[in-house]
C-alpha cells in the first residue's frame, strides 16, 4: 500500500482520506442516519455524511495519539434503507406530534403512527447490534456514527453482551436522556440512557455536561446513585470557578468507571458555538480543550475504550462550510485515536 499522510485526501478514499479496506482496519465505523424521534431541530440523519465530507480536511498527525490511524479506520457504506425509512417516518412523526400537542395521542391514527415508529426503531437497533457484534467477533473496535442519540442502543447492547455487563458508559451530553418513552416513543433520543440502564444494565453510567433535564430524570439519578453518577454542568463549572482544575475533575469522573468503557458522545455536550446546528442546543457545556482533556484522562487512566458513538451532529445549510461537520470530524478523530491506543493497536505519545 502506497500512502502519503502528508498529501491531501484523494477522491474515493475512506474516512479521513485513509486508504484502508475493512479487512485492514482495527476500527469500524457504523453510520446510522436515523433521527425519527427528534423533538426539536433536525438534520442529524445527515450527520454521518457531513462528518465524512469534513474528515478529508483533518490532518492526520496527532500530538497525543501519534499515528494511531495506521491501525486502520474503516467506515461502512451508508445504510440507504435506514436513511429512506427514517425520512418516511419523520414525516409521520410530525403528524403524531400534532396529535400529541392537541392532547389526542390516543386517537387510533396517532396510536398507529406511534406503533409503527416504535417497531421501526426496534429494527434499527437490532441492525446496529448485529453490525457491532460482527465487528467484535473479528477482534476489532466498533463505533456508531449517528444519527440521533437513539442510534447507539444496539452497539451498547453488543458491548454489554461481550463483556458480560462489566462495561461502563461515559455519557457526554447536554441532556440526561433518562426519560421513559419520551413522547410515547420507546426508543426516543431522550430515552437512550434510561433504556440502557433498565434493559442492558452496564456496570455504571457516568454523565458529564448535563444541564437540561426533567424532575423525573433528576429523581431517577438520585434513586439510582450507586449505578448512575452525574456531573451536572453548573456544579462542575462552579468547582472550576473556585479554583479546582479540570484535570482533577476529569480524574474524579473517570474514577467511577470500570476497566471497559463505552463512550457515548452527543455533540451538544459541547458548548453551542462548537455545534450550532445540533437539534437541541443548550447554553453551557464543555469547551474544546475540556472535551479533549476528558478523553485523554480516560485513556491515561489505563481504561479501555471498547466501543463508542458520536451522534446529533447536524449538517448545516452550506455543506462547503459546515462547522458542525468540521467539529464532529475532529472529535471523531480523537475518539478513534484514543480507542486504538487504549486497545493496544497504537502507541501514542503519552
Amino acid at each position: 500500500m502506497t500512502f502519503d499522510p502528508n498529501s491531501t485526501a484523494t477522491e474515493g478514499s475512506g474516512i479521513f482520506g485513509l486508504p484502508f479496506e475493512a479487512s485492514e482496519s482495527k476500527l469500524h465505523l457504523i453510520p446510522v442516519p436515523w433521527e425519527t424521534t427528534t423533538s426539536y431541530g433536525d438534520g442529524a440523519s445527515r450527520g454521518p455524511a457531513a462528518i465524512l465530507r469534513a474528515s478529508y480536511q483533518v490532518d492526520l498527525f496527532d500530538i497525543e495519539t501519534g499515528d494511531a490511524y495506521m491501525a486502520g479506520y474503516f467506515m461502512q457504506d451508508m445504510p440507504e434503507h435506514i436513511l429512506k425509512r427514517g425520512r418516511e417516518l419523520k414525516k409521520k412523526a410530525g403528524i403524531f406530534l400534532e396529535y400529541l400537542e392537541a392532547g389526542n395521542e390516543s386517537d387510533p391514527k396517532a396510536a398507529a403512527i406511534q406503533a409503527e415508529i416504535n417497531q421501526a426503531s426496534d429494527e434499527v437497533n437490532d441492525w446496529v447490534y448485529k453490525q457491532a457484534k460482527e465487528v467484535f467477533a473479528q477482534g476489532r473496535v466498533p463505533a456508531v456514527l449517528g444519527g440521533d442519540h437513539s442510534t447507539p442502543y444496539g452497539i451498547i447492547r453488543a458491548s454489554c453482551e461481550k463483556y458480560a455487563g462489566d462495561v461502563g458508559v461515559l455519557h457526554v451530553d447536554a441532556h440526561a436522556d433518562l426519560r421513559d418513552a419520551y413522547q410515547g416513543y420507546k426508543h426516543s433520543h431522550a430515552s437512550i440512557m434510561f433504556n440502557v440502564m433498565e434493559t442492558l444494565k452496564p456496570a455504571k453510567l457516568v454523565q458529564v455536561g448535563i444541564r437540561d433535564f426533567s424532575p423525573g430524570e433528576y429523581a431517577y439519578i438520585q434513586a439510582n446513585s450507586t449505578r448512575v453518577k452525574t456531573y451536572f454542568d453548573l456544579p462542575s463549572k462552579r468547582r472550576l470557578n473556585n479554583g479546582e482544575s479540570w484535570q482533577k475533575i476529569c480524574t474524579e469522573i473517570v474514577s467511577h468507571l470500570p476497566q471497559n468503557v463505552h463512550v457515548s458522545w452527543d455533540i451538544d455536550g459541547l458548548m453551542p458555538d462548537l455545534c450550532p446546528g445540533t437539534g437541541t442546543p443548550v447554553p453551557g457545556g464543555l469547551s474544546w480543550d475540556q472535551a479533549l482533556t476528558l478523553l485523554a484522562v480516560l485513556a491515561e487512566s489505563g481504561r479501555r475504550i471498547v466501543s463508542f458513538d458520536l451522534n446529533e451532529v447536524a449538517e448545516q445549510e452550506d455543506p462547503e462550510s459546515d462547522w458542525d461537520g468540521n467539529v464532529g470530524a475532529r472529535l471523531l478523530f480523537k475518539m478513534c485515536g484514543w480507542a486504538m491506543v487504549t486497545n493496544g493497536f497504537a502507541k501514542g505519545f503519552r
